[in-house]
């Protein structure tokens, strides 16, 4: 199971993605904002930012995910990337009904990308010094 986690993480990663692109398309056709306008309504700015924000935490997620698999913590990299998933879920769920409330979800994600950011630094370093 440890060889496939990575994988599962990123396929999460991905539906996450899909996730947040469905609901800015349905908050589009909610409250009739016509593409290529991304403002008009609050619940629909709320949804298009929660997908901004998530595309634009994947892109320093998956690196950092995959520096801790490659360089020697697979398993402890993608227990670390599943709480990053949750916490970007519970982001996005809580940004979508209070933004005033996405605190914690964003804490917990974070906390999960340091991880596995602490995880691949030393695995890198590790494997320099081996030469």
């Amino acid at each position: 199971m440890a060889l496939h986690l990575p994988a599962v993480v990123v396929l999460l990663t991905i539906l996450l993605q899909v996730g947040t692109m469905w609901a800015t398309g349905k908050a589009r056709e909610k409250f009739g904002i016509k593409a290529p306008a991304i403002s008009g309504h609050p619940g629909f700015e709320r949804a298009w930012r929660v997908q901004m924000n998530t595309l634009e935490a994947t892109l320093i997620f998956l690196p950092t995910l995959w520096l801790a698999v490659q360089y020697g913590f697979p398993l402890w990299g993608s227990i670390a990337g599943l709480v990053w998933v949750f916490g970007r879920v519970w982001y996005a769920v809580a940004y979508l009904n209070d933004p005033a409330k996405r605190g914690p979800g964003f804490m917990v994600a974070s906390a999960g990308w340091a991880v596995m950011l602490v995880l691949g630094i030393f695995g890198l370093v590790r494997a320099l010094l081996a030469g």
